[in-house]
């Protein structure tokens, strides 16, 4: 039995293999799962941002987490405890996916010759797709620790769009938990996975630093 590394208010947080933590789960034991994987693309490796100031970043550091995407049992087992699902980057899972309606389109909100100019999510919802136009330097402004991090302000749009109140959410690759920041927000129980011990730590201390400011602020 894997325990949970840690409990903070709403949210349930592992320091841990995901494929392992999702066998101790029951059948859809969560209404909705909100994850963004590792797409097999470097994005963890200095080599990924040809060797820009951004590589003496912390959260830039050089890591294997992103040198391949998941497996098809990740998917599998993503699908048999979760009742639906968002999944970031669903453009480079094809093959484990199959066909969808409704996509969901991030437009960052720039455009140069760097960095796409948005990422597609797959979703399990029969229903139209749809577009969410946020700049990318909202990243920024949240206060950033990991180098693939979506602002808060995405995760906040898919919770009211997709979740229902009382939803369970649950996130496999947590990151920079912007999501928790989210659930935090809008009153959502979460449940994220991190295996990364350092991104584990640093978004840790983001989502206590904002409950911290919920504190002061009110």
């Amino acid at each position: 039995m894997i325990e949970p590394t840690d409990k903070i208010g709403r949210i349930t947080l592992y320091n841990a293999d995901c494929m392992e933590v999702m066998k101790t789960f029951k059948d859809k034991q969560f209404d909705l799962a909100i994850v963004d994987p590792p797409y097999g693309i470097g994005a963890g490796s200095v080599k990924f941002i040809n060797g820009t100031s951004k590589s003496e970043k912390p959260y830039y550091r050089q890591s294997d987490w992103d040198t391949k995407p998941p497996s098809k049992e990740y998917f599998d087992e993503l699908k048999r405890v979760s009742k639906n699902q968002i999944i970031w980057g669903g453009n480079y899972f094809a093959e484990h996916l199959g066909n969808f309606r409704c996509f969901i389109f991030w437009d960052k909100g720039r455009r140069n010759f760097s960095y796409a100019d948005g990422e597609l999510a797959w979703t399990s919802f029969d229903k139209v797709a749809r577009y969410y136009r946020k700049n990318i330097v909202e990243v920024t402004r949240d206060g950033r620790v990991h180098p693939t991090q979506k602002p808060i302000a995405l995760y906040e749009w898919l919770l009211t769009n997709y979740a229902k109140e009382g939803d369970t959410i649950l996130d496999t690759h947590f990151g920079s938990l912007s999501i928790g920041i989210a659930c935090e927000k809008l009153g959502f129980e979460l449940t994220a996975i991190e295996l990364d011990k350092d991104y584990y730590q640093m978004a840790k201390k983001r989502l206590l630093d904002f409950k911290k400011q919920l504190t002061i602020e009110f």
